[in-house]
């Protein structure tokens, strides 16, 4: 009974054109089922803790729980499970004390949730790619604002949500600066965005395209309790010490947020400086030299444009409607071959990119090698556990891939970019309580 109704809220049904494809019309559903059941393993009952980043299936990462969850797990449980949903951003949650003492020990106010974590106590033993990567703030907060936008539960909002809302800004404002050298804009130096081949930059997009929407966020969110909830906004008041005033600070920090764009080449440079550096020569680079952090120090890395994951790109689905669609083109043309494939983080958010722009083919392989990561044993790596944020990532890449399903503010819309190699796509989503069945062909 269990399993039917995981079944019943969450299956995928994918089948392939066989002579188009050359291969089993059903490879893509079996591969899809096996992932997702995959993901049950991990989430079923995740209750009082997180979803570490390999599951309940291998050693890897010590069962530690890093930014994967919220960005790409906790879509697939938002849509389909909500209840799990809740549980994990309760679970971050009860680590906010201990975020609030790190952000004292890195000298900032509010709080900053750890990069690798299993006890709420930072874990990550190397800062550029560990705790640099401030953008796990605004991915937990990112997280919070599409469960509460698809459930409507505002109950989690106006309680815990709200607490860590506030940390969360107070950290942002702190941690930024107003820039004369760039008009006045408000600049966030010295961090690390998803890309871990490119560490402590300045002004990564990524980083403060999240962090304005933590800060709006924020803000809408202490308005809204202070003049319709006031109940909820004095018991925020006492847990936190909110002055309004500081309200106003994030509204202005975030108005003003710097998103770096190069004109010339009519591209977002996924940080202040990465056009200055060299391009790595990634098809004159062995097979056998990849990934690279085995092979080469980060230091030689880190001079050369050369991308482990989706940065920008993923920054392109996560805010879709703040980019034109000459844009999305020219920054998926620039960035896709930059990037070696090096995290299986990446394949599923270029497949959704690759959708949206019109390159249905690459859409498709990047799909298909994400669906394959850990039954195919893409990393060579499987023996560590599977890699459960990429199977989210799956479910991603379909839904908001092949699908073209968006969800900004919680407004629901298709526009779907089928390849030619599927002829039935159907799914189940859950929103607002409501059970809705997607079928297209």
């Amino acid at each position: 009974e269990f399993m039917a109704d995981f079944w019943r809220r969450s299956d995928i049904h994918i089948l392939g054109n066989e002579a188009a494809s050359g291969r089993d019309k059903y490879e893509m559903q079996q591969a899809m089922r096996w992932n997702l059941f995959q993901i049950l393993q991990a989430s079923g009952r995740a209750e009082g803790t997180g979803i570490p980043a390999k599951g309940l299936s291998g050693l890897a990462y010590e069962g530690h729980y890093f930014w994967d969850i919220e960005i790409y797990v906790l879509p697939f449980l938002i849509y389909t499970e909500p209840r799990i949903a809740r549980n994990l951003l309760l679970f971050r949650h009860s680590m906010l004390e201990q975020a609030r003492l790190r952000a004292q020990v890195l000298n900032q106010k509010g709080a900053l949730f750890p990069w690798r974590t299993i006890n709420g106590e930072e874990a990550s033993a190397y800062y550029a790619a560990g705790t640099a990567q401030y953008h796990i703030n605004a991915d937990i907060m990112y997280g919070l604002k599409k469960y509460v936008e698809i459930t409507d539960d505002k109950s989690l909002l106006y309680n815990e949500g709200a607490e860590m809302l506030v940390e969360t800004a107070r950290f942002w404002e702190d941690l930024g600066f107003y820039s004369e050298r760039k008009g006045g804009k408000f600049c966030i130096h010295g961090v690390t965005g998803p890309d871990e081949y490119t560490a402590v930059v300045n002004n990564n997009a990524y980083t403060n395209l999240m962090a304005r929407e933590n800060l709006l966020f924020a803000v809408k969110t202490v308005t809204d309790l202070r003049d319709q909830m006031p109940a909820y906004y004095d018991t925020l008041v006492d847990r936190t010490k909110l002055d309004f005033d500081e309200v106003e600070t994030w509204q202005k920090a975030a108005d003003n947020m710097f998103v770096p764009y190069g004109r010339t080449l009519g591209i977002h440079p996924q940080d202040e400086d990465f056009l200055e550096l060299e391009a790595w020569d990634i098809k004159n680079t062995p097979r056998d030299r990849f990934p690279l952090l085995l092979f080469y120090h980060p230091l030689v890395i880190y001079r050369h444009q050369v991308i482990k994951q989706a940065d920008v790109v993923l920054a392109m689905l996560l805010f879709g409607d703040m980019f034109t669609d000459k844009q999305k083109k020219r920054n998926f043309e620039y960035y896709d071959p930059l990037t070696t494939g090096d995290s299986s983080l990446s394949a599923c958010i270029q497949s959704v990119v690759a959708s949206e722009t019109g390159f249905s083919e690459k859409a498709m392989g990047y799909a298909r090698y994400a669906m394959l990561m850990d039954l195919a044993d893409v990393g060579g790596n499987m023996a560590n556990g599977c890699h459960i944020a990429s199977m989210g990532g799956t479910w991603m890449a379909t839904t908001y891939g092949f699908a073209g399903m968006r969800d900004y503010n919680g407004d629901i819309s298709f526009k779907p970019n089928i390849p030619r190699y599927v002829d039935e796509l159907c799914f189940p989503l859950t929103i607002r309580g409501q059970l809705l069945r997607v079928s297209m062909s």
